[in-house]
This record gives C-alpha cells, structure tokens and sequence, in this order.
C-alpha cells in the first residue's frame, strides 16, 4: 500500500524478529524489504537500514546458537549495509532511528569483542538524530521524543561518557516528565 511508508510496513515485523525471535516474521519483513526495493528505489536508504537491522538480529542469533561463521557473516552484512544506508541518506532520520535503535537493542546480544563498536556506532546514530532534531525535540510526539532522548542516554552510558549522561538523563526527566522515560530515568 503506497499511502503507508515503508516504515510502518516493516518495523512490526522486524520488532518481532528482535524482541521475541519471530523468525516467520522476520523473515516476512526480508521478502517485504526486497519486494519494496524493487517497488520504491526513493526509499532506498531507509530500506537498506532496515535490511541491516535484520541482518543484526540474524547475527545476535546466530551468536546466541554458537555459529560463529553465521555470525561473521550476518554482522559484517549488516554494518556494511548501515554505512551504505547512512551514505545514501546522510540527512534520513530514519536511518539513523534504525541503525542507532538496532545497535542499542542487540549490541549486548553481540560477541564481546564487537559490544563496544556496536555501542558506539549506537552513540553515533542518536548523536546524529540529535542534530537533526534537537531543536525541535518538544515538539514530536511522545514516544519519538522518548526514543531519541533515552537512546541518547543509554548509549552515552555505554560507552562510558559519564560526563554526559547526567545533563542527558536531566532532559528526560524536564522533557518527558511524568511518563515511563522518566521513571527509568529516575532509576
């Protein structure tokens, strides 16, 4: 359906592949992705990070199973496609919500040696989303504001810039006063 974006076509399906390990679906998601491909050559770049987040959860998995040659394959798949992502889309937001919110929900379902880069490329991505929504952060809808904010916060802890997550966890708690973020800011 042309009147929806490929986002809403997709994300449910690649949620559900992360967070609950719905194989059908996520493999429903890849058969939509290069059906969409075809179909919407504009949205290249955002389907290109939604490819690498499916890429990601094939290497968390894969590293979950002890297949380390599946694992290598999936992970270096998936980082090349966000670099191709971002280079296409330097000022898509969507590709850095993807990149960013994919490396920040699997990174620690990752091999050690590659937490870190992950959580970094996370930091990136949401230091990036920043920019280009910082300034109008109070007016986007709830859950945008509270994706971004907390992303913001949770990868500058992970990288260990404690320096930056007081002033990052202070803006939850002023932006998103009253609500789930905040709570678990508070925490």
């Amino acid at each position: 359906d042309t009147r929806l974006t490929v986002h809403h076509l997709l994300r449910e399906d690649i949620f559900a592949g992360f967070l609950q390990n719905d194989l059908a679906r996520l493999a429903r998601a890849e058969k939509n992705i290069d059906l969409l491909l075809a179909s919407r050559p504009a949205e290249r770049s955002s389907l290109l990070a939604w490819q690498g987040g499916a890429e990601l959860t094939r290497a968390a998995q894969a590293n979950e199973a002890r297949k380390s040659d599946q694992f290598r394959e999936h992970y270096r798949r998936a980082v090349d496609l966000f670099a191709e992502a971002r280079k296409l889309g330097p000022t898509n937001v969507g590709v850095f919500a993807i990149d960013g919110g994919s490396m920040l929900m699997l990174a620690d379902r990752l091999p050690e040696k590659e937490r870190a880069a992950s959580w970094e490329e996370a930091y990136a991505a949401y230091q990036q989303l920043w920019k280009m929504q910082g300034e109008a952060i109070d007016k986007l809808p709830l859950h945008h504001k509270g994706e971004v904010l907390t992303g913001l916060a949770q990868s500058t802890q992970r990288t260990g810039r404690d320096a930056e997550l007081g002033p990052q966890l202070d803006q939850i708690l002023t932006l998103l006063a009253n609500t789930p973020y905040a709570k678990m800011a508070q925490q």
